[in-house]
C-alpha cells in the first residue's frame, strides 16, 4: 500500500513515505511521474498545512494531479488553516502575509480557507468531500470523527497540545476527499 505525505518536513510516520516540495512540487506533473511511474498507484496522500501556500486555482490543480495520481478509492486527508476560528492570534498568525510560526512561515500563505471554499477546490478536482473537522460561519467548532491510522493531523482537536482545558488554540479544516 503507498501512501505519501506532501510537504512533510520533519514528519514521519511508519508506513507512509514522506516527502518533500523539491521532490514533489504539486503543480508539475513530471514530478508524480518520477516518484510513482504510472497513474492510479497511490492508495492516500496527507498533507497537513500545504495548501495554503498554493493560490485557490493552483490548488484545484494540484487536487486535479493528485486525483489522476491515486488509485480508485483512494483518499487525501488534508488540514488547512481555518479561517472561521476565532481567535486573534490564530488569525494574525495564519493569515496570507502573516508572520506565522517559525516552523511554518504564513508570509508565504496565498489563501485562507473556510470549509466551503476548500470542497470547491476538491469538488472541482473531481473528489467527493467529507469534512473531520472546522469551523461554521459562526465560529462553532465541530467534529467527526476520524482515524490516525488512515493519516495524522498534529494540528487537530485531539493532536495539538494548545487545546487543553477544554479550550481550543489551534484547529484546522480537516477533510478526506475522495475519488471514487
Amino acid at each position: 500500500m503507498k501512501k505519501i505525505i506532501i510537504g512533510a518536513g520533519k514528519t514521519s510516520y511508519v508506513g507512509w513515505t514522506a516527502t518533500q516540495e523539491n521532490e514533489l512540487n504539486l503543480l508539475k506533473t513530471e514530478d508524480y511521474y518520477k516518484l510513482f511511474e504510472h497513474e492510479e498507484s497511490v492508495n492516500a496522500f496527507l498533507a497537513e498545512h500545504v495548501f495554503e501556500h498554493l493560490s485557490y486555482n493552483e490548488g484545484i490543480e494540484a487536487g486535479k494531479n493528485l486525483y489522476k495520481f491515486l488509485k480508485p478509492n483512494g483518499y487525501i486527508r488534508l488540514a488547512v488553516p481555518d479561517i472561521n476560528f476565532q481567535n486573534e492570534w490564530y488569525q494574525n498568525m495564519c493569515k496570507p502575509g502573516g508572520p506565522g510560526p517559525v516552523d511554518h512561515p504564513a508570509y508565504t500563505h496565498k489563501v485562507f480557507y473556510d470549509y466551503k471554499s476548500l470542497i470547491k477546490v476538491f469538488e472541482a478536482a473531481g473528489f467527493s468531500v467529507d469534512l473531520l473537522e472546522y469551523c461554521d460561519e459562526n465560529g462553532r467548532f465541530h467534529f467527526n470523527y476520524w482515524s490516525p491510522e488512515q493519516g495524522m493531523i498534529g494540528r487537530s482537536l485531539r493532536f495539538d497540545t494548545r487545546n487543553n482545558d477544554g479550550k481550543l488554540g489551534m484547529v484546522s479544516i480537516i477533510i478526506d476527499a475522495h475519488k471514487e
